[in-house]
Formats: C-alpha cells, structure tokens, sequence
C-alpha cells in the first residue's frame, strides 16, 4: 500500500536552528529520501505563498494564503511505498518534523 507522509512544521521552529544544526536537519531529511521504499517527495514553499481556490455558483474565487491560520504548515511530503500501516507510521518517525515541534500525518492512498 502506499502512504502520502505529510509534513506539518512551524516556521519559527526552523528559524532558532543554528546553520549547523538546519544542515544535520537537511541530511535527515535526504537519509529519509534515500530509504527504500520512498517514492519520492519535495518541500513545498511558505503557505504565505499559496492561493486558494474555490468555485461558488460557477466562478472561480481566490483567496491569497491557506485557507485557516494554524501554528503548523504543510511544509512538504514524502509518498512511501509499505507493507502496512505499522512500517508507514515507523518511516513518519524518522522525519525530523515529527520530533522538532511538528508532525507527520499518515494517510493512505486510495488507489484505483
């Protein structure tokens, strides 16, 4: 089955890193890449750069930002390739999000 491994952080948490401890972060995340059973991934931009879109009775609206404020953004995603949820949820942990202040979500894909 495969799991999308969704990565929620906060900037702030980031920002009081020292450049030495931001690049360890890094090489987690790029050991993490490497993992057999990765798929692929990427880090998204800020959520202050996203755009909503909805469409109401035909027209497409737009809004700047995420929808709602949240302390944690979606920063970036892993797809993970796995037996079961157990060895999904074991992957999540080994993302540095999951212990610096933030969280992974796991969530299966459905696949038709």
């Amino acid at each position: 089955m495969k799991y999308a491994l969704l990565i929620y952080s906060r900037d702030a948490d980031w920002d009081n890193l020292s450049e030495d401890e931001q690049k360890a972060v890094y090489g987690e995340y790029g050991a993490v890449a490497q993992s057999p059973g990765i798929l692929g991934g990427e880090q998204l931009g800020p959520a202050d750069t996203a755009t909503t879109v909805r469409v109401a009775d035909g027209s497409t609206l737009t809004t700047d930002g995420p929808f709602a404020e949240t302390k944690e953004g979606l920063g970036g995603f892993f797809l993970f390739e796995a037996d079961n949820l157990d060895d999904a949820i074991a992957m999540a942990a080994r993302i540095p999000a999951a212990r610096m202040g933030g969280a992974v979500e796991v969530r299966p894909l459905v696949e038709m």
